[in-house]
């Protein structure tokens, strides 16, 4: 397929569930209706952002991925609107948990799943209580529409990632995300740096990039915060063709020339020239 429609959508969530899924689910669809085939939605939204804290009861949110009632119900909603959907969610596997996706093909198939493999841990963001870090390493899945890559939220500040994915054939890139304020410093507005961070994979890579964030402030159980939305939608060169804002429930609608983006990553010559014998540093930790 030369070109795609693609939709990132945000919202805000609160702790119940069945109404956190009936929000996803217009949102699918109305991106569908407006000619969607690869619909993102955002990092865990089933739920709040529960990694605030760290309560050993929220492992109770975890499932296994084998008959979770959320990927059932998208399965079955990707078959009716014959759409792509990346999924987000929390999986028990054994005694091992992830923060996962479940990728979702345009007849219902469920292709497979990725595991977040960067794992941060901070104020606000203590996601090494809850998550092993993922054993899937960076995926590709050649969908109805297009390749795709996707990494999950602090995925997405590993150029490593990006490229690892690209490599694969990944021809477009997609980031699920919950990211906003941080608690212990006061002020300090990372957005600007978070789309920085994305639009260099897409100019660096020369693919489109889709990045899909939450909104409002949550309370946890010992701590709030609040997300600064801000999703956006970059075409093959790193332009942002689509924006939101940082408080409005929206989908956004970007149409990808996939033919064109393919065409200026032969000519112009970032994966002909590669010099990956000069790379091992990247193999180390201390360089």
């Amino acid at each position: 397929m030369d070109k795609v429609k693609v939709a990132a959508t945000q919202m805000a969530c609160s702790n119940n569930t069945n109404a956190n899924m009936a929000n996803a689910e217009e949102l699918i669809c109305t991106a569908a209706e407006k000619g969607a085939k690869i619909i993102l939605i955002q990092e865990l939204f089933e739920s709040q952002y529960f990694c605030m804290d760290q309560k050993e009861e929220l492992f109770e949110l975890a499932k296994p991925m084998q008959n979770h009632p959320t990927i059932q119900k998208m399965s079955k909603l990707a078959k009716r609107l014959k759409v792509v959907l990346p999924v987000s969610f929390f999986e028990k596997a054994n005694r091992a948990y992830f923060n996962s996706i479940a990728v979702i093909d345009a007849d219902g198939s469920i292709m497979g799943v990725y595991r977040k493999s960067h794992i941060p841990d901070g104020p606000g963001y203590q996601e090494k209580f809850y998550f092993n870090p993922g054993n899937t390493g960076f995926k590709v899945w050649n969908t109805t529409y297009a390749k795709i890559g996707v990494g999950i939220c602090w995925d997405q500040w590993f150029p490593e990632a990006a490229r690892s994915m690209v490599l694969q054939g990944a021809e477009i890139l997609l980031y699920p995300t919950a990211i906003g304020g941080e608690p212990e410093t006061d002020g300090f507005d990372s957005s600007d740096m978070w789309q920085r961070a994305m639009i260099g994979h897409s100019a660096q890579n020369q693919v489109p990039v889709i990045a899909s964030n939450r909104i409002g402030t949550e309370q946890g159980i010992d701590n709030s915060n609040y997300f600064y939305g801000r999703s956006f939608i970059t075409n093959h060169v790193g332009d942002k063709i689509a924006e939101a804002d940082r408080e409005t429930q929206q989908v956004l609608i970007g149409e990808l020339d996939l033919k064109e983006a393919e065409t200026l990553r032969n000519v112009w010559g970032i994966f002909r020239d590669r010099r990956p014998d000069l790379y091992s540093t990247l193999m180390s930790v201390d360089g």
